[in-house]
């Protein structure tokens, strides 16, 4: 437990994690199967204007799971907002990264007046009647068939950083998600926090999340998004909920894809940085 857990509608514990700074509070969600912890390289190049704080959504990280054993993207979405209100700060902004930004985005759409701002890096919010080619996600798959056990964090690293798609992580980015998204087990070996199952019930139930659901937002909010890659990718998807929300602009990464935040924190950050402070 972190310290400053706090609880979701459902009974969920939700594991918030200091991740350095002062000032304004500055919430960090994460990408489905990462963790708070993937992204204390990124809070470094936060944690000058912000007191940052990440949370592990349910299922992920140091969170509980629900006894129901269903996600959904709204039980997410309330993840967040049972977080930044237990934090009783005001004026807080966060910044979202995949899973972390289309929930963010029905957090606020739930609770308006939530946030004060938001810079989102690929949010996975679809335009309205979406569904994927043949109707099938790809990445349910392969969420279910990720190796859980390993020898040690060493034969995680080793392998994460030889193979797509985790080698496009920068190397520091990499070893946070390998220390903090692994728990120690008893015979010495250690196993993935978030479990395949679990990632792959997110997948799944992706395309629930419209630009219908969230449009007309007040809130300020950048949508990033990495254009170096090719092929269907969510970052096609953003100038039309740049369109559908009500205060918002984009944000072009001639470099990085859709592990962007975990690519280049240093830029990421500080453009996240001038951003949120601006407004």
């Amino acid at each position: 437990m972190s310290g400053i857990d706090s609880t979701s509608p459902d009974g969920v514990r939700i594991a918030l994690h200091e991740l350095g700074g002062s000032g304004p509070t500055l919430v960090i969600a994460h990408a489905n199967g990462f963790c708070a912890g993937a992204y204390r390289p990124l809070a470094a190049y936060l944690s000058g204007s912000f007191r940052c704080v990440g949370i592990d959504l349910r299922g992920h990280g140091d969170s509980a799971a629900p006894a129901s054993g269903v996600y959904s993207w709204d039980d997410v979405a309330s993840d967040i907002i049972s977080a930044v209100l237990s934090l009783g700060e005001p004026d807080v902004v966060l910044f979202g990264h995949s899973l972390g930004g289309g929930t963010a985005l029905l957090a606020e759409a739930t609770h308006p007046g939530l946030l004060r701002g938001a810079y989102l890096y690929e949010p996975i919010v679809f335009p309205a009647g979406f569904r994927h080619p043949d109707g099938q996600n790809p990445m349910v798959d392969a969420a279910r068939r990720r190796r859980a056990i390993f020898s040690s964090r060493a034969e995680v690293l080793s392998r994460y950083a030889s193979r797509p798609p985790l080698n496009a992580l920068r190397a520091d980015c990499l070893a946070a998600y390998v220390e903090a998204g692994f728990a120690d087990l008893p015979d010495g070996t250690v196993r993935l926090k978030c479990a395949g199952e679990v990632e792959a019930q997110i997948f799944a139930t992706e395309e629930n999340v419209s630009t219908e659901r969230v449009s007309g937002l007040a809130l300020p909010v950048v949508v990033a998004r990495g254009i170096a890659v090719t092929g269907f990718g969510p970052g096609q998807f953003a100038p039309e909920l740049v369109e559908a929300l009500g205060n918002a602009r984009l944000q072009d990464y001639s470099h990085l894809g859709h592990f962007g935040p975990l690519q280049d924190p240093e830029t990421v950050g500080a453009d996240a940085t001038a951003f949120l402070s601006s407004i």
